[in-house]
């Protein structure tokens, strides 16, 4: 699963300022336990791929966020 999301973002399939799969959908994409989604997407976050906003969601690291999640305040 984490080798899968960070060829995905290094690959382009998501862009910088993409926002990247809810924790739910990446459990149903690789029909894993959301403790299990934790821990791989901490991975690249920690390697500065991915952009967590409290509330909004994860984005690729890079760019404004992209995301349909709402306008900021």
């Amino acid at each position: 699963m984490l080798d899968a999301l960070t060829t995905d973002i290094r690959g382009g399939r998501y862009k910088p300022g993409d926002r990247i799969p809810s924790e739910p959908e990446l459990c149903d994409r690789f029909n894993a336990a959301r403790e299990t989604v934790r821990r791989a997407v901490r991975v690249p976050r920690e390697r500065g791929l991915i952009v967590a906003e409290w509330g909004r969601g994860s984005y690729v690291a890079g760019g404004p966020p992209t995301g349909s999640a709402g306008s900021p305040h």
